[in-house]
């Protein structure tokens, strides 16, 4: 079966229910659609977990993305006593505001060794995915695909092409797929549909669920 998550959030005791409830097996497949990181505290458990599991894909999301940043510096102070810039400490000082200060503290408590594994790990996360499955092609993506053209290739786009611009549950992006995103929490707390479109973010960051969706069969599972 494949399956999909989004916006884990370092809720690493929620994603170990989802597995759970959904049996998840070696033969399965797995994509986390970004934002694994911040606010909760099981961020680095989290990856610990999921980088040794050959069937777990994960999208970046724009806390990952500027995690990976951040925490890239701050294992460089750690390592050399290297001072950061003053711009690197007020983009920092932001960063722990919106979420990254539980990150943050995993991380300093890290050795070197498991530093430079969460970092590697981060850096290889790519931007999206395509998979098709039953015959239906689905694109899958953290938050939209800005300015997005049928005529453009997704490897043209920049990273802040997929973390700036939310996608329209009204309009269809892509003719011929589904795009399936988190990032954005639906209104509902659960899983929502739009036109040619799946909205996964059920607004765990801010005390709601978090959820899996098969896409083989539709079937909707909350943690």
């Amino acid at each position: 079966m494949t399956y999909v998550i989004s916006n884990i959030h370092g809720n690493y005791t929620k994603f170990q229910s989802l597995l759970s409830q959904i049996s998840f097996r070696d033969r399965d497949t797995l994509y986390l659609l970004g934002d694994l990181l911040d606010y909760g505290e099981g961020s680095m458990e989290l990856i610990a977990d999921i980088s040794v599991r050959l069937n777990v894909f994960a999208i970046a999301g724009e806390h990952d993305f500027l995690a990976a940043r951040m925490l890239k510096g701050v294992d460089k102070m750690l390592t050399s006593g290297a001072r950061p810039d003053p711009e690197f400490l007020t983009e920092m000082a932001e960063w722990v505001q919106d979420g990254g200060q539980p990150t943050l503290d995993a991380f300093r408590a890290l050795d070197a060794d498991e530093r430079e594994g969460v970092l590697d790990y981060l850096e290889e996360m790519t931007l999206y995915e395509e998979v098709e499955v039953k015959g239906e092609r689905y694109v899958l993506v953290h938050a939209g695909i800005a300015d997005y053209s049928p005529d453009g290739e997704l490897d043209d786009y920049l990273p802040e092409d997929f973390f700036s611009e939310p996608l329209d549950a009204s309009r269809r992006l892509i003719a011929d797929a589904t795009v399936v995103v988190g990032h954005t929490p639906t209104a509902s707390g659960r899983i929502e549909r739009g036109e040619g479109s799946i909205f996964l973010d059920c607004g765990v960051a801010e005390g709601g669920r978090l959820a899996c969706l098969c896409l083989e069969s539709g079937e909707e599972f909350y943690a």
